[in-house]
């Protein structure tokens, strides 16, 4: 892969990040080798076709912010809409064998929508040289299908959520298979889950600078947070911190969960005041480069727990520290989820929760703790928040993952959830928020202000 070292190519980065991007730009050996890892993965003589995300309509002639198909943005970088990436690595022309597809630069669309890529600019971002103009697809497209024995397009394979909505992905597929009916077609969605499960150390860096976005702002808020602010007002100095260090959004909808509103686990009217007294559960992350960090902590809203807060915090905090002991590589989320609750059953029955009767006449298929901690604790994190990876088959290293319990408690109006991001490796976790304020007294301590100094008379 060539080395960005010209002037020229130089000054093309520069207008890329000013035209297209808050982050600074990413090393594109991050993509290539994504590339090469999901070219490996092919059959022999095949081709494989990637599409951009289609922009949305809200109403009228407006748009929602447009967001980059994950599986495109994971193998090329680029955030463009209208964007195609043509894999043939056994091509015998080497220059068709990683072909990036762009819409034609408009001078009118320029005006009112920006900038679009240059053929040098896209070079830079994703590591590919040869750039053609969607509006010469056809013929080009043509030859490489005839010339090809296997054809991969891809979907949505994600297990949470079945996509009704006729998105381009599908649509593209109806009309490969009417033009070409006798090519063997292949999923490569099937490829993709397996890989970008495992996150490459370059993966893994950009993700570190979402988390460190995202430390940032805790400290933020957790100075910010007093009895008689509204939800809203933390959130806004959430989403301020985020984008004064070039993230380019959130994440996700913040959680900014004030009460016994922390008890839903996906309430985001955040409208509510923050009294004294409760405790304040707030869960965000920061996107950098398209990676996405995922953090939960939970705060009282005067800066001290109570005592019986502080009592089913540490619960939590232990039950947290207990479940990222176990998650390695090797341990299938089932038997990993069954182990984290037989430890949530002895931190629940410490704290006057459940009692050891509780326990013992538990129905298997609902277990005692989950009157009190009803969602899972730990999902795969990356491109998208509810990352792709196997459910079913063990962990492997490389894997990143959330380690997330909570206890909810609707009798004391009480929600807590810790949650920090682990990246699986040979050698053992490692957390990559462990520089976040995690326990009771840590975030007591964060929440403190500084005193303001009178002056002193000479």
């Amino acid at each position: 892969m060539p080395v960005l070292r010209d002037w020229f190519v130089l000054e093309m980065l520069k207008l890329v990040h000013i035209a297209r991007m808050k982050h600074e730009l990413l090393n594109n050996r991050l993509f290539a080798k994504n590339r090469q890892r999901f070219a490996a993965a092919m059959e022999g003589n095949a081709l494989a076709i990637f599409n951009s995300n289609d922009e949305m309509p809200t109403n009228g002639d407006a748009l929602y912010p447009f967001q980059q198909n994950a599986d495109l943005y994971w193998l090329t970088g680029i955030e463009q809409e209208d964007t195609m990436l043509l894999l043939y690595p056994s091509h015998p022309d080497v220059k068709m064998r990683e072909v990036l597809v762009l819409l034609r630069p408009n001078e009118l669309k320029e005006k009112w929508d920006g900038h679009r890529l240059r053929r040098q600019e896209a070079t830079a971002i994703s590591g590919i040289e040869t750039i053609v103009w969607l509006d010469a697809l056809d013929g080009l497209l043509q030859g490489l299908v005839h010339q090809c024995d296997t054809i991969y397009l891809n979907t949505n394979e994600n297990d949470r959520r079945a996509n009704q909505v006729p998105v381009r992905d599908y649509r593209f597929i109806e009309d490969m298979k009417r033009r070409y009916p006798l090519h063997n077609y292949q999923r490569a969605a099937k490829i993709l889950k397996q890989l970008r499960a495992i996150k490459t150390p370059e993966e893994i860096e950009v993700v570190q600078r979402a988390i460190d976005i995202t430390a940032q702002t805790f400290r933020r808020v957790a100075q910010f947070v007093q009895p008689g602010v509204m939800e809203y007002e933390v959130e806004a100095e959430v989403l301020h911190e985020f984008i004064r260090n070039r993230a380019s959004r959130p994440a996700y909808n913040s959680i900014i969960a004030s009460g016994d509103r922390a008890r839903t686990l996906h309430y985001i009217s955040n409208n509510q005041v923050c009294e004294n007294g409760e405790l304040l559960l707030m869960d965000f992350g920061a996107s950098y480069g398209g990676y996405n960090a995922d953090l939960t902590r939970t705060i009282p809203v005067n800066g001290k727990f109570s005592k019986r807060q502080r009592e089913v915090y540490n619960a939590c905090y232990n039950l947290h520290q207990y479940a990222k002991s176990i998650l390695k590589p090797g341990i299938s989320l089932n038997d990993y989820t069954s182990k984290v609750g037989v430890e949530a059953n002895r931190q629940m029955e410490k704290i006057g929760l459940l009692s050891a009767g509780d326990i013992k006449n538990q129905d298997k298929e609902n277990p005692a703790y989950r009157k009190y901690l009803y969602h899972g604790i730990s999902h795969h994190l990356g491109l998208d928040v509810h990352d792709l990876g196997p459910r079913q088959e063990p962990l492997k290293a490389g894997m990143l993952l959330t380690v997330e319990p909570g206890i909810y408690i609707e009798a004391e109006k009480i929600g807590i959830r810790i949650e920090n991001n682990v990246w699986l490796t040979k050698t053992g976790n490692k957390d990559l928020m462990a520089a976040i304020p995690i326990t009771a007294d840590d975030i007591e301590a964060a929440m403190r202000r500084p005193k303001v100094q009178a002056a002193t008379k000479k």
